[in-house]
């Protein structure tokens, strides 16, 4: 154990007060961690990546088990007759994402080249559905090693068990269980997964549905994001950040007319609005509508120790200087402002830990 770690070390964010950490380098020592914890009835809070975190400036008051487990293999299994080798990864928790990513690409695979450049750790990826480009772990996961915190014991999880929704599952807004590794299926002859995103599509000159080589695809992802501040950069302050820190919100279809009109005469009726359908309603670009509430790239001002990224007015910034109540009070001023404007209150992406939204 680890006294009085400064947690803003152990986030993209950077920023959290202290707390007692146990490093767990092994899925063995994270197991009996979290057994021995819940055992004693010690709160503990679960670090790896960091990438999705907004912890208080006064820390935690329990044990932070900081999962550092890094194994990835690449295991190719024989198919039937009629059908070609099936080749998957299997990855411990705490491997970092995007290096597993480059590993099945530079291996030679396909299927996971849009996830490129998303930070935090792979066991993460499943909690929420993590998703970019028109790709989302939902539909490349094969399964998902769980610790059972009521019973202690681990087992492996299909996919229709954690109930993958937009950005969520059963496990993000529940401590009932640990991942302890992800298994996701590959393409073995090297192409993407079907290109469904139309600024990606375009920039590789194919149509959406279309597959390309899965190194360019990773390569034009990389450079997209990169442009976006969403590749992390110690030097770069726009990529200090939590990513994307609301969802896109999906509005019911009996309060879209509603929306569109209040769209209407705030911005104009002739401005072309970005939705998507989604189930049960309609999908809205959160970035979009936060630039269209007043809030534009870099607000509130250079010298604001907690800003929106000067490149994507979805990303939640810390500018070297920032507290948690910094970056807390800035989400709280852009949702109540989207939310006057236009009658959507976008909900946020990070876990938060003992701060107020």
């Amino acid at each position: 154990m680890r006294e009085s770690v400064p947690l803003a070390e152990l986030t993209t964010l950077r920023v959290g007060g202290p707390a007692v950490v146990a490093d767990c380098e092994t899925t063995e020592a994270l197991v009996e961690t979290v057994r021995a914890l819940d055992a004693a009835g010690i709160p503990l809070l679960l670090i790896a990546g960091g990438s999705n975190l907004l912890i208080a400036d006064t820390g935690f008051d329990g044990v932070v088990v900081r999962i550092a487990t890094e194994g990835v293999g690449i295991v190719t299994a024989g198919g039937s007759e009629e059908d070609e080798d099936e080749v998957f990864v299997v990855a411990e928790a705490g491997a970092n994402w995007d290096a597993v990513v480059a590993e099945t690409v530079a291996a030679g695979f396909g299927g996971l080249e849009c996830l490129s450049g998303i930070p935090g750790s792979a066991g993460a990826t499943p909690v929420q559905n993590v998703g970019a480009y028109g790709v989302e772990v939902a539909s490349l996961l094969r399964r998902v090693r769980l610790l059972d915190r009521a019973t202690g014991e681990t087992r492996w999880v299909e996919p229709e068990e954690l109930g993958f929704g937009y950005r969520t599952s059963v496990l993000k807004h529940s401590a009932a269980a640990v991942v302890l590794a992800v298994e996701f299926a590959l393409r073995a002859d090297g192409s993407s997964a079907p290109l469904g995103y139309r600024e990606l599509a375009n920039a590789l000159g194919a149509q959406e549905g279309e597959s390309r080589p899965a190194a360019a695809v990773r390569a034009e992802v990389l450079r997209l994001r990169a442009s976006k501040g969403m590749v992390l950069d110690s030097e770069d302050h726009d990529t200090w950040s939590a990513g994307s820190f609301f969802t896109n919100p999906i509005v019911p279809d009996s309060r879209v007319p509603a929306v569109l009109e209040a769209i209407a005469t705030h911005v104009g009726p002739d401005v072309a609005v970005p939705t998507w359908p989604a189930d049960g309603g309609v999908k809205f670009s959160a970035g979009w509508l936060i630039e269209r509430a007043g809030f534009a790239k870099g607000y509130p001002g250079a010298n604001a120790p907690a800003r929106l990224s000067t490149k994507h007015t979805l990303a939640l910034t810390n500018r070297g200087g920032a507290t948690a109540a910094d970056l807390a009070a800035l989400a709280r001023t852009v949702r109540q402002g989207v939310a006057d404007r236009f009658g959507i209150t976008l909900e946020p992406e990070p876990v938060t830990v003992g701060v107020p939204l």
